[in-house]
């Protein structure tokens, strides 16, 4: 049943204040932590360089893959990206590549071209228990440049979650690689898994040197560093700490209703971080000690980058029509399947309105009545430095320091067709 528009919370927008720390000359940071790998003595003229990239809408990483290159070509070496990507991109090495150009990264703008292929070799000890896949053109190139962004991962939790070293497995071992790591969880659990598989490609793979690249909670370039590969398996664990400091979270502990304009895998791996909405253990609802405890989570659109690959939709109690028309089921299944995280990409109810969405939410979420819910409207995971906030939180807003309140509470602005415009659309 659809609430009338005067049964809905009344919303105000909501500054966060976050540490910020950020590097100002991107461009000159990456030469500057080229250096300090020490490449000239290492990378002979002539070589091939792989370098990775990643799935990830990361900030600046156009611009850093290409100085990467532009680097290596002084060095009169012969730079390369290859997608580390595991089965995103649909498990197709177009779709890989697409992934990438929907990120700038294109070969005319880094300068080098992208070796796009699904095929790997096998690396077999039996010490390690699985067999070690890893990308055929990286594996044939004299050298391998590790590239990618360290934070939490969504769903692993231990010393080492995403980056360098996941990306070495996961995403270097393509389809294959990324189908046995994740079946070999439920044996070994991923802490585990590095530490039998990490050193063995580091040894036979000649993994040259990796690049870190850590965001601040503005979804900004926070740090760029210089990882030698013999320190990889120390250094990760500290950059991950580091990573995890620096996150945006939302502003409150207890949310009725969470309202989600977009998400996606260029957002986070499951299409939204679930560090954020506190459901890293549990696809509905926190585990003990995990904050925010969020009852339902709301989601409207499903982003273009995405390529239909709707995974995460699961972790939803509801969501707009529009998302299911996005989604490529095909895609979504592929993923979800490799990842072994079968749940995300279970639908949930869908509603063609935001108000028939809100209205089915705010109904569902215990004895509080729905013009007093706790409703927090947000773009995404990765942008939460500005939100609507539900009236239920004006009290514990305006007395917290890290908040800064940015008008009065008003209603929520419906259109004619039952939609709501895009929460940074919509200003004090």
């Amino acid at each position: 049943m659809t609430l009338p528009l005067d049964r809905f919370p009344k919303t105000f927008r909501l500054r966060q204040r976050f540490p910020r720390p950020h590097v100002g000359d991107v461009a000159a940071e990456v030469h500057k932590q080229m250096d300090r790998l020490r490449l000239r003595s290492r990378v002979a003229a002539g070589q091939t360089v792989a370098i990775t990239a990643g799935s990830r809408g990361i900030a600046n990483i156009a611009l850093i893959l290409r100085e990467i290159a532009a680097y290596l070509r002084r060095l009169d070496a012969e730079p390369f990206l290859v997608p580390a990507m595991g089965s995103h991109g649909g498990a197709t090495a177009a779709g890989q590549t697409a992934v990438l150009e929907s990120f700038g990264i294109t070969p005319s703008f880094c300068g080098c071209p992208i070796r796009s292929s699904l095929e790997t070799v096998t690396i077999d000890e039996p010490s390690v228990g699985f067999p070690i896949h890893f990308d055929r053109e990286a594996f044939q190139a004299d050298h391998v440049l590790v590239c990618g962004r360290v934070k939490p991962h969504t769903w692993f939790a231990g010393p080492v979650e995403s980056g360098l070293l996941k990306m070495l497995l996961i995403g270097l071992g393509k389809c294959e690689g990324a189908r046995v790591y994740h079946r070999a969880i439920d044996d070994y659990g991923f802490g585990e898994i590095v530490a039998r598989a990490a050193p063995v490609i580091l040894r036979r793979c000649r993994i040259a040197r990796a690049i870190a690249l850590l965001a601040n909670a503005y979804d900004e370039t926070a740090m760029i560093e210089a990882v030698v590969s013999d320190e990889l398996l120390t250094r990760e664990p500290a950059l991950l700490q580091r990573a995890r400091a620096w996150m945006a979270q939302l502003p409150f502990d207890e949310i009725d209703v969470l309202l989600i304009d977009r998400f996606g895998k260029n957002i986070s791996g499951v299409g939204f971080d679930a560090n954020v909405v506190g459901r890293k253990f549990n696809e509905h609802r926190a585990v003990e000690g995990e904050r925010p405890r969020v009852k339902r989570i709301c989601l409207r659109s499903l982003t273009p980058e995405s390529g239909g690959n709707a995974v995460g939709i699961g972790m939803a109690e509801f969501c707009r029509s529009d998302v299911l028309r996005a989604m490529d089921q095909r895609v979504t299944r592929v993923n979800a399947m490799t990842s072994g995280h079968i749940a995300v990409c279970m639908i949930p109810p869908d509603f063609e309105t935001d108000r028939e969405m809100l209205s089915a939410a705010l109904s569902t979420i215990g004895l509080r009545s729905a013009d007093r819910a706790g409703l927090v409207w947000i773009t995404d995971t990765l942008h939460l430095d500005e939100l609507e906030c539900s009236e239920h939180f004006l009290g514990e807003a305006v007395r917290r320091h890290d908040l800064e309140v940015l008008c009065r509470p008003r209603p929520l602005p419906f259109g004619c067709d039952g939609n709501l415009p895009l929460v940074g659309q919509w200003k004090a």
